[in-house]
């Protein structure tokens, strides 16, 4: 004996079954609605059969010798699949404006010096030409960033290789190598010398300006490098804020090529002179293993654009 609490499975249909019935249901002929889909009115009516047998056998139209038309059941079923084939028109679409970065969403984050230039170059260019993404934009340290990136709360970080955060759980495009200045007050000594490339162990015996007291993880790891521990004095954490200690002659400052544009006028800018590596390297960082969106895989193409805008950047080899 059946169970009457029992839920009952819907039944199976074909979404070209409910496409044809809502056409006959619209011209109220089978005739007109096989040449309005380009068909034979014989495939026609072996697609309202076919529905109306998944349906429980129960007659959709009325055949009569001028047209069909709906039955009860008929009526009843005019809505629902009105709501599902619209549904499915509307996923359609959304699906094609993903593809072509019509729609959808991008969440993405950088950490502080990107935003400096980077990002809003690069930004201003992706909103120019798709405008309907939805974007969101988080800033982070690398570590803060990859962990955000793996919850899913990100599906894009432009991260940095300072502070050696793993990075071997991600997929990365590497966007560029970075060198780096010391920012020193307008009147220093090493300004009078040219504004040539210095090594930073001339500096060994300055005050430093870090956001870290210590070097370690830091820009300043290029000082450990040349063989010398530099003397953090005041820990500033906004590059805005260091330029002012700087300028005021409190201090010295690695600054990366990143944030370079923004020097205020009373302090300046040497490059160093790092035998080594290059400073750090920046990458758009994704999840291993999930797919990116068209729209990261544009603003990836935007970053890599933008890289060319900002001195002291170098691509990475095509």
């Amino acid at each position: 004996m059946p169970n009457p609490h029992r839920t009952a499975l819907p039944p199976d249909l074909a979404t070209v079954w409910l496409r044809v019935f809502l056409e006959v249901a619209r011209h109220e002929s089978f005739t007109v609605a096989a040449r309005t889909l380009g068909w034979t009115q014989s495939a026609v009516s072996r697609q309202i059969s076919s529905l109306e047998a998944a349906l429980g056998g129960a007659p959709l139209f009325d055949r009569l010798p001028r047209g069909v038309r709906l039955t009860e059941a008929g009526r009843v079923l005019v809505p629902h699949a009105r709501t599902v084939t619209g549904a499915l028109h509307a996923a359609a679409r959304e699906l094609a404006a993903l593809r072509e970065v019509a729609g959808g969403r991008l969440r993405f984050g950088a950490f502080p010096t990107a935003d400096a230039a980077l990002i809003p170059h690069a930004l201003g260019a992706f909103r120019t030409r798709h405008p309907g993404v939805r974007v969101s934009r988080e800033e982070g340290l690398t570590p803060s960033l990859l962990d955000r990136l793996t919850e899913g709360r990100l599906d894009l970080a432009v991260v940095s290789t300072t502070g050696g955060a793993p990075l071997s759980a991600y997929e990365l495009r590497h966007l560029l190598d970075e060198s780096l200045y010391v920012a020193v007050p307008a009147a220093h000594p090493l300004v009078g010398e040219g504004g040539g490339p210095v090594r930073l162990g001339r500096l060994a015996d300055a005050d430093w300006i870090s956001g870290s007291p210590r070097p370690e993880g830091t820009l300043l790891d290029a000082a450990l490098r040349q063989g010398f521990r530099p003397r953090i004095a005041h820990v500033v954490g906004e590059w805005t804020a260091k330029q002012g200690y700087v300028a005021a002659g409190l201090g010295v400052t690695l600054v990366p090529a990143l944030a370079a544009e923004s020097v205020r006028p009373d302090v300046v800018l040497l490059p160093v002179l790092d035998e080594g590596a290059p400073a750090r390297a920046v990458y758009a960082a994704v999840l291993r293993g999930r797919s990116p969106s068209p729209a990261v895989e544009a603003f990836v193409g935007a970053l890599r654009e933008a890289v060319g805008r900002i001195p002291g950047t170098s691509a990475p080899m095509a």
